[in-house]
């Protein structure tokens, strides 16, 4: 197997380690930004090319592509050989999680359609990048991480847009099917294409040491940056927004508190009950219950636009995901302690 710079075990930067600070300060300087110099955020938004935001777009590009770059086909074939943590994860990921999120969605939002789909955006996108870190943070088995992660890359393509349509279908919210498509083609079907294309040239004439020491590594940080640019953004255009309606920001954060509860604690439970070891069990807890953050913040952007109540509303799916699988990976380790799991490692 070909091991990642996180599967090597080097230790995060202090860029990454203190994420959520950084999310926090960016939210914040949006919000000043919206008050003290809103022609920025004006100016920002008039920049579209077919309904699609482009300096968004391009930030949502840079926030994609690193993660396509983690997808190896070859992880792929040994799905056979461990089945059982795989297909957990799996169905979490595309039945359970989407379930909760839509059902307290509409307990919750009941009226604000807007709410509604951002919280169906969220729950319906299972991460593809980030659960790298977590993984490595609880120091979970790391080659299932990398071939779920891989797994997830694959499918999302295929399973998302069906998903996020179904359900805001049952919930009678009307949403544009095409725009939906187009987004999961721009920002996950063309960076897939590229990762995949620009892995294999790039290991083929550089070799896979300089390929996981140097150009990931350093596309990493363009896709930490470029999240956090997007949130200056995001958050310039809906800073009004927010102040004039606080209660939307509490509003949205109860079904999606609540479904990260639901979800982890099913996730606990279920891992225990197929008697999976700790090093698996951490990892499928983990990728079962997050979202693909940024898939969520694009979709609602091209669909409602980049000042919108969606696009807000899985910004702030962002905000509480960052510190809540932080606490999930200590919450795991503690677990692990005192024996939680149980079963015999893979």
């Amino acid at each position: 197997m070909s091991e990642s710079p996180i599967a090597e075990g080097k230790a995060l930067g202090n860029f990454e380690k203190y994420l959520p600070l950084w999310v926090a300060i960016c939210m914040l300087i949006g919000i000043l930004l919206s008050q003290f110099i809103p022609y920025i955020g004006e100016a920002i938004a008039s920049l579209q090319f077919g309904g699609i935001s482009i300096p968004i777009g391009v930030f949502l590009f840079f926030m994609m592509y690193p993660a396509m770059l983690n997808i190896q086909t070859s992880e792929l074939r040994k799905l056979g050989r461990a089945p059982k943590p795989i297909i957990l994860t799996l169905f979490s990921n595309w039945i359970v999680a989407p379930i909760v999120g839509f059902l307290l969605a509409n307990l919750f939002l009941g009226g604000n359609s807007q709410l509604i789909v951002a919280i169906i955006l969220l729950s319906s996108s299972p991460c593809t990048a980030m659960v790298l870190v977590w993984g490595y943070l609880a120091d979970g088995n790391q080659e299932q991480n990398i071939i779920n992660t891989s797994l997830n890359t694959a499918t999302i393509i295929f399973l998302y847009a069906p998903i996020v349509a179904l359900l805001t279908g049952i919930a009678a919210i009307q949403i544009d099917r095409w725009l939906l498509f187009v987004s999961v083609l721009l920002f996950i079907g063309i960076p897939l294409v590229l990762g995949l294309v620009s892995r294999r040239y790039l290991i083929n004439t550089r070799g896979l040491d300089w390929f996981e020491d140097r150009y990931r590594p350093a596309v990493g940080k363009i896709a930490l940056i470029a999240l956090l640019s997007t949130l200056v953004v995001l958050f310039s255009l809906n800073g009004a927004v927010m102040l004039a309606n606080p209660d939307l920001l509490v509003l949205v954060s109860i079904p999606l508190l609540l479904g990260f509860a639901v979800v982890v604690g099913y996730n606990l439970l279920i891992t225990r009950i197929a008697g999976l070891a700790y090093r698996e069990g951490v990892i499928t807890v983990i990728i079962g219950s997050s979202s693909h953050f940024e898939i969520a913040i694009a979709t609602a952007v091209s669909i409602y636009g980049v000042g919108s109540i969606a696009a807000l509303g899985t910004t702030m799916g962002l905000f509480w995901e960052v510190p809540i699988m932080l606490g999930l990976v200590y919450l795991s380790k503690a677990l692990n302690k005192r024996r939680f799991w149980k079963g015999n490692p893979m």
